[in-house]
């Protein structure tokens, strides 16, 4: 999916000016393994994640980005990281602060394909094969496998 009509409607009124926005990542385990999806964009291994609506649940975003990106259907169990990922500049200028809501999600039906063009390639691997995800997303999914540990935030010396 592109960028969102609100998104593009709020970039009308700032320009490339810095936009907070609420993001997802959806670490879905089936199994012993992850999901993971290589972006279109840029050919990163990573796992599914998304910005929020406006008005909607940050659960139920992961839940739909799972559903757009990788066509599976997968129930939140619990937030497991919340971080704010340094500002993102686009290659137009559009400058980003995403804070990153991270939840621990499972499996439920469906199999996974790039089902809206934003991966080219997506399945659950086993831990072990994930060599080419970045450390950032490594750590992610390190703070999701335990299925009730409570969440972790950076911050708040």
């Amino acid at each position: 999916m592109a960028t969102p009509e609100f998104v593009l409607e709020l970039r009308d009124k700032i320009g490339t000016a810095p936009l907070p926005l609420v993001g997802v990542t959806a670490i879905v385990f089936r199994d012993e393994k992850v999901l993971i999806g290589r972006r279109a964009d840029n050919g990163s291994w990573q796992p599914v994640s998304g910005i929020v609506d406006p008005g909607e649940e940050p659960a139920d975003a992961a839940v739909r980005e799972c559903r757009e990106e990788a066509g599976i259907e997968v129930r939140v169990d619990r937030l497991a990281l919340v971080h704010q990922i340094p500002r993102i500049v686009y290659a137009n200028g559009d400058q980003v602060d995403y804070l990153d809501l991270v939840f621990r999600c499972t499996w439920v039906s469906g199999d996974p394909h790039p089902a809206d063009g934003e991966l080219t390639d997506v399945g659950f691997y086993d831990l072990g094969q994930m060599t080419d995800v970045a450390p950032e997303h490594v750590r992610k999914i390190a703070l999701a496998i335990a299925e009730d540990d409570p969440a972790t935030f950076r911050g708040g010396r």
